[in-house]
């Protein structure tokens, strides 16, 4: 703002040990003071003999400014209101720079990389994956806006003991079904023979604890490899890894079925990955990274020929196992050095549920110790379950809220939804169009609400609700400007350069004009933070705020066609925020609701 940089000039004159640079930053004035921002001249108190002067410095500066309508000091803390055409000045009637503003300076930009959603081929994506993409696309979106470069990568789990299962069991009773003769997506489909795979296994299990009653206290893990079906499973991962030409037919062609049914997964929430990582490829990474770090005295042999990494507190962790076979970590320590290999990011993120907290903690302490200078920059962003109301998610007994199932549902609702608020002469397939829009927005913004380290409760018919602190409450306000401003059109009102903002002072008008002014310094925020829980708060805000300017502020009825016009300017940069808001969330806004 023009009057803060003549106040820091003012005071880096008048005081020799004030700093070169701009420190001065403004806050929203408080509710129930008189001002639109405040100045905490507690920063400052040092360079102007202490914080209560530095108070009465800045007082008797600003007292005299042109931009200034009133200014006064509670102790060391300013509170500034503006005149209305210099309050404007800084948002509404120059949007273009207000959202330019919230990317980074050249020498802040980052090159990240974020690995985010990480399924198995054995079953279709569910609740938890949607979270996860979700946190994934929205941060990178959020990177991307304040100027990083972010690479988004998947790591998608192609091999293993869980993707036999479903192998075996097609095997078994497949008959030759497949996702073009039934009509079942390819991984919904699989996902069904994981699921009976496991009920065969519990039968197994069952009959086992009747003949041997000594059996009955051990849990289904413990006796997997005492039943037929487990020892053919674990036949099968065998011949998988001795290249058997039949196992790995099978396997590439339900890979194939799944991979097709993820991309259309991936197409409705509108993530698309510069590069998918395989485990099928990854998997034997890490154990020359291994004999590295045993010749250096990074890991030690322990005696019974296991090869471990002492870690203090966080205990002892395998990295080989005593037959000089991998664990998880050893493909993780190769696959985070492929990754940085690969694209030499500055930093790196990977979104991963919580219950693997300890694991990113060991991987990222062995890889400082292994002496990757870059190890310091790999960041977990770790999040909570998310439930539904009636309970915990089972993917083995296919209590699973299937990805493309709730986003059916969600779909469903919000075309209703819209149906019942009367969309007048709109097509079926607009409906539909607008159902899609406002229903995966409306799970996107629930899922971004809160902290991702918060364990949520997602209800799908509470999250669509037009009113409240939803989704669709945000976009209904774009959609709602975008009708003012058709209706202004046709009553040949308009908003252009001419606009006199000195007629925007009331509260209201006031009250946005201080928010959009926030807004690039809560996209950069957000960023830092890694967490775009503040930017949903903030559209939150700003879409009440439109909404009580609307209603105290008419526009289109003001009277007077300068007031009319400067009013419409105002409700025209709310949109083109907010609109610029939801799509950093990875939103979209439909035209009408």
């Amino acid at each position: 703002m023009k009057f803060l940089c003549e106040l820091e000039a003012h005071l880096r004159k008048k005081f020799a040990n004030y700093p070169a640079e701009n420190i001065l930053t403004l806050e929203a004035c408080p509710t129930g003071q008189d001002g639109d921002f405040t100045l905490n001249c507690f920063r400052i108190g040092k360079f102007c003999g202490n914080p209560m002067a530095a108070a009465g410095e800045v007082v008797e500066f600003l007292s005299g400014h042109s931009d200034v309508a009133g200014v006064a000091a509670v102790k060391a803390f300013v509170n500034i209101k503006l005149t209305p055409a210099a309050l404007h000045r800084c948002g509404a009637a120059d949007v273009d720079s207000l959202l330019s503003r919230g990317i980074l300076p050249e020498s802040e930009r980052r090159k990240v990389m974020i690995e985010f959603s990480a399924p198995n081929t054995n079953k279709p994506q569910h609740l938890g994956h949607v979270r996860n993409n979700t946190l994934g696309m929205a941060l990178g979106a959020l990177l991307k806006r304040v100027g990083h470069e972010v690479i988004e990568v998947n790591l998608v789990n192609d091999r293993g003991i869980h993707i036999c299962k479903s192998m075996l069991c097609y095997q078994r009773v497949g008959n030759g079904r497949d996702p073009e003769n039934t009509g079942i997506k390819g991984d919904h489909l699989v996902g069904d023979f994981y699921v009976e795979y496991n009920k065969m296994l519990s039968g197994e299990i069952s009959a086992l604890k009747a003949a041997r009653p000594e059996l009955a206290d051990k849990d289904s893990e413990e006796l997997f490899l005492e039943t037929e079906i487990g020892q053919a499973t674990q036949k099968m991962l065998q011949d998988w890894e001795a290249g058997n030409s039949d196992v790995r037919q099978l396997w590439q062609m339900m890979n194939s079925w799944v991979f097709a049914g993820f991309a259309e997964t991936y197409r409705r929430m509108g993530i698309n990955f510069d590069h998918t990582y395989l485990e099928s490829e990854t998997y034997l990474l890490g154990k020359d990274i291994i004999a590295s770090g045993l010749e250096k005295g990074v890991f030690t042999r322990r005696e019974d020929g296991a090869v471990i990494c002492d870690l203090g507190k966080m205990g002892k962790k395998v990295v080989l196992r005593s037959d000089g076979t991998s664990v998880y970590i050893t493909q993780d320590i190769g696959t985070t050095k492929k990754k940085y290999d690969d694209y030499k990011p500055q930093s790196m993120v990977w979104v991963v549920g919580d219950e693997q907290n300890l694991h990113f903690q060991m991987l990222f302490e062995i890889m400082k110790r292994l002496g990757f200078e870059w190890a310091k920059d790999l960041y977990h962003l770790s999040y909570g379950m998310v439930n539904l109301p009636n309970g915990r998610m089972k993917s083995r007994e296919g209590t699973v809220v299937d990805a493309d199932d709730l986003f059916d549902e969600m779909s469903m609702l919000a075309r209703n939804a819209c149906a019942e608020r009367g969309a007048g002469e709109v097509s079926e397939e607009e409906l539909d169009r607008r159902g899609e829009i406002i229903g995966l927005g409306a799970l996107k913004f629930m899922l971004l609400k809160f902290n991702p380290k918060t364990t949520i409760t997602f209800d799908p018919a509470a999250s669509l609700r037009f009113e409240g602190d939803t989704g669709p409450y945000v976009q209904y306000v774009a959609t709602r400007i975008a009708s003012i401003l058709r209706k202004a059109q046709e009553k040949g009102i308009a908003s252009g350069n001419t606009v006199d903002w000195s007629l925007l002072g009331e509260a209201a008008e006031r009250d946005i004009a201080v928010k959009l002014y926030f807004y690039p310094s809560v996209l950069q925020t957000a960023a830092g933070k890694r967490d775009c829980s503040g930017l949903v708060e903030y559209l939150l805000e700003l879409a009440k705020a439109f909404n009580r300017f609307y209603r105290d502020c008419p526009v289109l009825s003001a009277g007077d066609d300068a007031l009319a016009a400067a009013r419409l300017a105002l409700a025209c940069a709310v949109r083109r925020v907010i609109v610029d808001g939801l799509q950093t969330l990875t939103i979209d806004v439909p035209e009408a609701m």
